[in-house]
């Protein structure tokens, strides 16, 4: 039987790396470090890519943007959440929903939470309504909670438009 919904969800991590920024749901925030990557390290973003790729049964976003090819040497993973989206849409998919949790202790991401929900909303076409942006913690345990790095986790779910 055909569905006229499809989930996808999506996770991705980084180690945290030299630098003052990271680059999180396409917003530069602040921070002690920076993230250790190919591109620019979004790991909203690109938990976000994989939810849209398994929602459509694409693979991951290594498969369309190998990390192995340097054209993506610090690409601004926003073309990479456009592409995905693109190839929704190319295949009767629009985006309904996302539901987007940061993981990590810091950078606090409460205070940029709306303009990652703005740049989001802008990329996937949707209102900013259909865009979920939160936090957690691992109250200090695992990679993140020592802050040796940071992670997201994304469900992404698209219908067929009428």
């Amino acid at each position: 039987m055909n569905s006229s919904i499809r989930i996808g969800q999506g996770f991705d991590a980084h180690s945290f790396a030299a630098g003052d920024h990271v680059v999180l749901a396409g917003v530069r925030v602040p921070h002690t470090h920076g993230v250790a990557a190919h591109s620019d390290g979004d790991v909203a973003i690109h938990a976000l890519c994989d939810a849209i790729l398994g929602a459509l049964a694409l693979g991951d976003i290594g498969r369309h943007f190998p990390p192995s090819d340097p054209q993506w040497r610090g690409a601004d993973s926003r073309q990479f959440l456009r592409h995905c989206v693109q190839l929704a849409h190319d295949r009767g998919w629009a985006v309904g929903n996302v539901d987007l949790t940061i993981i990590g202790e810091r950078p606090k991401i409460a205070p940029h939470s709306e303009a990652m929900r703005t740049v989001l909303a802008q990329d996937l076409g949707v209102a900013i309504d259909a865009v979920s942006v939160k936090a957690t913690t691992t109250e200090r345990m695992g990679f993140c909670g020592r802050e040796e790095g940071i992670a997201a986790m994304a469900v992404a779910l698209l219908h067929a438009p009428r």
